[in-house]
This record gives structure tokens, sequence and C-alpha cells, in this order.
């Protein structure tokens, strides 16, 4: 039988539907916005506590915040607690 939706996968599909759903996810900037939020709390929290730091540093220790902030938030998906 021929697929009525042309050369798209076959709707339904779970591959399908996870791409479209990070598509629009995408399309809606999300990951911008989640980095804007983590990066003025993190640019924040180092002039609260006057930390000075190299440009290289403060790009690794962002990264590395951002990675445990976003590692909280799948544990907070499986409904495991935070053990920060």
């Amino acid at each position: 039988m021929k697929n009525p939706f042309g050369s798209q996968k076959i709707p339904g599909s779970y591959v399908n539907l996870k791409e479209r759903m990070f598509k629009r996810v995408k399309s809606a900037k999300v990951a911008d916005r989640i980095f804007e939020i983590v990066q003025v709390a993190y640019e924040n929290a180092l002039s609260e506590e006057n930390v000075v730091l190299s440009r290289p540093e403060r790009k690794q220790l962002l990264a590395q915040i951002l990675s445990m902030v976003l590692d909280d938030m799948l544990k907070k998906l499986d409904g495991r607690s935070s053990s920060a």
C-alpha cells in the first residue's frame, strides 16, 4: 500500500513522532531560552560571590554548571531526587 502522506515516514511511528516533536521544540528556541536562563543565573552568582575567572575558566565552569542543571532536569523527569 502506498503511503498517502508521500515520502514522509508513516505517521504514528515513534521515530517520526520524536523527530517532529524535536523540530517543534527546536523551532520554539527552547534550548536558547534554557541556556540564557542558566547563563544569567550563573553570571549573577559569580557577581554576588565576587568570583574573578578568566574567559576560558568562565566558559568551562558554565559548561559544567549547564550539564549539572540538565542532568537535574532529567532526574526530575525520571522522578528521581536531586543530590547536588
